[in-house]
């Protein structure tokens, strides 16, 4: 099977397995753990942070965010189809008590402007705003990235007006790597920041908080909170580390990979497809005549996963899992399918 469905699917490869069996390992809630604490620094390192927190999930690290910048009745604002709002299971609501101020975005990204025209008066009719909340890639619209250039307007506008900024980076990785910008540029607007191992880097488990030692200091309080401790974790933080330090320039394979699908996509008869909405890794498509659903099922009968995302929609995300030969296969699938 040539699984599309995610970046999830990933498998560990060899050499990362062998780098989980030797990890030492640790109490972690203890702060025993050696190699979480080796890939807590390194990714502080690699973002110039003060201080990192490896989590479970990148869902908890954002929450974690969330509760570490607000107090209950407060507001954030983010993108409308933001992962934080969409797919974390109400959570800004259920854990932090915090309402959510949602902007329209084009492709995920919002202006400065939006953000200072969102901000509520100061009467005690609104709630505070506290929080600004970014994504990128931008999950929804398919992978896009957003513009450091945009993302520093914004944190202006949040300095001036004493709020604090924070980046859901689940595909961090990949936009660093589509657009050559290191890691630290990137990263040097936000207060708080959420990388994730375990989609494109191909890692199995977990993801990082970062920012200043005295904000992951209460991240770690939030972490035990939600029960996120863990006890001997250095062996999944061992994956994570072997991912960042081994296969996270490996990215812009995927995007290659992704651009041939699209390309090959683009000339197929009831097939939609926005060329230039496939920055990264996504690869969203639309059938105006055909059920997505149908065509997914038909789709892995030839031995091709994907996800159908709406009613005509279908979404591919390529991975390391999935080769140039196959991505080759897979356009020969769809066009047997569609066409």
């Amino acid at each position: 099977m040539i699984d599309l469905r995610s970046d999830t699917v990933t498998q560990p490869t060899a050499g990362m397995r062998r780098a989980m069996m030797a990890a030492p390992v640790g109490d972690d809630v203890l702060g025993d753990d050696p190699t979480v604490n080796a890939l807590e620094a390194y990714v502080a390192e690699l973002l110039d942070k003060e201080a990192a927190v490896y989590m479970p999930s990148g869902t908890m690290t954002n929450q974690v965010a969330l509760r570490v910048h607000t107090q209950p009745s407060d507001e954030i604002i983010l993108e409308a189809e933001a992962h934080i709002y969409y797919y974390e299971g109400g959570g800004p609501a259920a854990l932090s008590g915090v309402s959510c101020r949602l902007l329209p975005g084009n492709g995920g990204v919002f202006s400065a402007a939006a953000v200072e025209q969102a901000l509520r008066p100061q009467d005690p009719h609104f709630p505070q705003t506290r929080l600004v909340c970014v994504e990128n890639t931008h999950n929804r619209s398919g992978g896009r990235i957003f513009p450091l250039e945009t993302i520093q307007e914004i944190a202006e506008v949040c300095a001036q007006k004493n709020l604090r900024l924070h980046l859901d980076g689940a595909r961090f990785w990949n936009a660093c790597v589509a657009t050559g910008i290191s890691e630290a540029d990137y990263a040097a607007p936000f207060d708080t920041l959420s990388v994730c191992f375990s989609k494109g880097l191909g890692a199995p488990v977990g993801s990082a908080l970062v920012g200043s030692a005295e904000m992951m200091a209460k991240a770690r309080r939030f972490r035990k909170l939600f029960g996120g401790g863990m006890r001997q974790a250095g062996i999944i933080a061992a994956g994570a580390l072997y991912a960042l330090e081994k296969q996270r320039d490996r990215l812009t394979e995927d995007h290659d990979n992704a651009q041939l699908l699209a390309q090959g996509l683009q000339s197929m008869g009831g097939v939609e497809i926005d060329l230039a909405s496939v920055q990264t890794n996504i690869v969203n498509f639309d059938l105006p005549e055909r059920s997505a659903a149908e065509v997914a099922k038909g789709l892995a009968q030839r031995e091709v996963a994907v996800l159908a995302t709406g009613p005509h929609r279908i979404r591919a995300v390529t991975n390391l899992m999935v080769s140039r030969v196959q991505i080759e296969r897979v356009v020969e699938a769809i066009a047997q399918e569609v066409q």
